[in-house]
């Protein structure tokens, strides 16, 4: 195993990322799109991140879990665009092996802890509507800790496999990705071997990883919305509903194009649709949570006017 990893290491020094467009004028324009996406994302996570750390009021569980998600997708989108957008400018775009192999490690960890943020935050809703006398009980700071503990294990262990049997095959060229990131389909194309086992593989971590938590946010909404029905006033129903509508839209964003990606065979690769699925998962979903977060919640808001309204009482 280790002579193999370094006959892999040593025959492959670094990769090519093709990326989008081969012509300077796309590129370029396609560079300013994705430079302003970046840095909206960065500001509008940065804030609900800043604004649940300011506000005693939305120091809560569901406010925890989303100051966390926002952190997620931070880091998630820099895991790629900054990558990208060098390339998009440099006339080679080209990445190490070891700078790929991180790259990659990093994508899955934060993809998969993603997808059980969203589990979590789905059972946080559901002790909320439904059990509303025992959420301080059932979701305590201790309770919040061990989940996030349980997020990251499974994200590190489901990322390293991911990345660990990946890597490990023979890549003995073209090393030209056609892709804008090493991500684990489009790299397994260039490998000389047969990667059947890895094509399984990724079936398998797909649907522990994917399918096991959306059956769980399936789960827990369909009781979260039977246990909507079941209020007689329709104003406390709506505003039940609007609090799960935010996590709904998050979720069918995320979920939708990940195992498109990730829960097919191997012989229906599409380098132009991944690279198109990979912006949604990735930047899309991570530039739109913060606009769907704030603008449907009035606490969010209530607490942005807040601090607009310290600021100037300031100045």
């Amino acid at each position: 195993m280790q002579s193999l990893g370094k006959k892999n290491h040593s025959s492959v020094s670094e990769f090519i990322l093709l990326g989008f467009s081969s012509e300077s004028q796309v590129r370029m324009d396609l560079f300013t799109f994705f430079l302003l996406l970046y840095i909206i994302t960065l500001l509008g996570n940065g804030l609900i991140i800043t604004l649940i750390y300011l506000d005693s009021h939305l120091h809560t569980p569901m406010y925890f879990f989303l100051s966390i998600l926002s952190l997620v997708d931070v880091s998630y989108i820099t895991t790629t665009v900054p990558q990208m957008l060098v390339n998009m400018v440099c006339p080679r775009s080209t990445i190490s092996w070891g700078a790929c192999v991180a790259q990659m490690f990093i994508f899955m960890f934060l993809g998969i802890s993603e997808c059980v943020l969203y589990a979590i935050m789905a059972y946080d809703r559901y002790v909320a509507i439904c059990f509303p006398l025992h959420y301080t009980l059932l979701m305590n700071h201790l309770i919040c800790i061990k989940m996030l503990t349980v997020c990251w294990s499974i994200s590190i262990v489901g990322a390293l496999i991911n990345t660990v049997f990946t890597m490990r095959l023979p890549y003995c060229g073209p090393h030209k990705i056609n892709h804008f990131f090493c991500e684990v389909p489009a790299v397994l194309k260039l490998a000389c071997a047969d990667t059947s086992f890895n094509d399984r593989l990724n079936f398998i971590l797909g649907f522990i990883l994917l399918l096991v938590p959306l059956s769980l946010i399936l789960a827990s909404y369909v009781h979260i919305f039977a246990s909507i029905l079941r209020i007689r006033s329709s104003q406390s129903r709506l505003k039940s509903f609007s609090t799960c509508v935010s996590h709904v839209i998050v979720v069918i964003m995320f979920y939708g194009p990940a195992m498109m990606m990730y829960m097919r065979p191997g012989s229906w690769y599409n380098p132009e649709q991944d690279k198109k699925l990979s912006l949604f998962y990735n930047v899309v979903s991570a530039f739109l949570n913060p606009l769907i977060y704030s603008l449907r919640n009035k606490n969010v808001k209530g607490a942005f006017l807040k601090l607009l309204g310290g600021r100037k009482t300031v100045w």
